[in-house]
């Protein structure tokens, strides 16, 4: 691998696995609507790549993008996988045939998930799996541990090295870590959106890592007056200034934003190089205050 310096540094997610905090997401790698596949196909093997050639260790994937796409083009493009390169997947969910979300939380649906990613990418051994829980930007409230408990089953067949949390509440993570470790947890959290401020405080004492999805909105990119009129001042993108802002709330934030350019991909780690001065820092907290 590359040996550029990424922002952020690396962040443990386990006593065995650590990984970059500048990491990537590659559900932008299927096709519109995260449905079939790419329309450039050798462009995003390139993209993944490029990934790996600038040192990022962390990717966020699942197989319900496309669906299996996704993870049949990180195959193709990456296998066998670089040592120090670690594929963090989620399972909790599916595609029907009409490009919908539906979830997939029995216990045969969960099973069968993790054997589908164990083929897609072509692995023995899944290194993190995120049990999605939730809808696509709010927990449900209730208890998870049925399923957690298919999780812990997997985690001693071998299957499943570690397991994560996707969509929960701090209620669902403690009660999740009554059964099993919780090494991340993934949920919706941006500079505008901030309902879990009080969670990654919770989860960085306890040295467990926050990977926010939709880190620069999503499918709406991120909207906010404030945000690019520091941007402005800054001479820096207001995505750049989101990122940078992700790394600096927190330091168990691990960053996976999605991209299907490498341009783009280049962009988003050095903007999230960029340094943000304390009052600016303060003048953005404001936003999703």
């Amino acid at each position: 691998m590359a040996t550029t310096t990424l922002p952020g540094g690396t962040y443990p997610l386990a006593d065995d696995l650590t990984v970059t905090r500048m990491g990537y997401g590659a559900m932008q790698l299927a096709g519109p609507g995260v449905f079939g596949p790419p329309a450039d196909r050798d462009g995003a093997i390139a993209v993944l790549r490029a990934v790996v050639e600038m040192g990022i260790t962390h990717i966020d994937t699942s197989d319900f993008y496309g669906p299996h796409v996704t993870n049949q083009i990180i195959k193709e493009a990456l296998h066998p996988y670089p040592a120090d390169l670690h594929l963090v997947t989620k399972i909790g969910g599916k595609r029907d045939a009409q490009g919908g979300w539906p979830h997939a939380r029995s216990r045969e649906e969960l099973i069968e998930a993790v054997h589908d990613n164990l083929t897609n990418l072509g692995l023995e051994q899944l290194d993190v799996v995120n049990l999605r829980l939730g809808g696509f930007d709010a927990p449900e409230p209730g208890s998870i541990a049925d399923k957690v408990e298919v999780m812990a089953e997997l985690q001693q067949q071998g299957l499943v090295k570690h397991v994560g949390l996707s969509t929960v509440n701090a209620e669902q993570i403690a009660e999740a870590q009554r059964i099993l470790p919780i090494v991340t947890v993934q949920n919706f959290y941006n500079i505008a959106n901030r309902q879990d401020d009080a969670l990654i405080d919770s989860l960085a004492a306890q040295g467990i890592s926050y990977a926010p999805y939709f880190p620069l909105g999503g499918f709406s990119p991120l909207q906010s007056s404030t945000l690019s009129d520091v941007a402005t001042r800054l001479e820096a993108t207001p995505m750049a200034v989101a990122l940078a802002w992700l790394l600096q709330r927190s330091p168990n934030m691990l960053l996976i934003p999605g991209t299907s350019s490498v341009a783009h991909l280049r962009d988003n780690v050095a903007g999230a190089s960029l340094e943000l001065p304390a009052d600016v820092v303060a003048e953005l907290d404001a936003i999703g205050a």
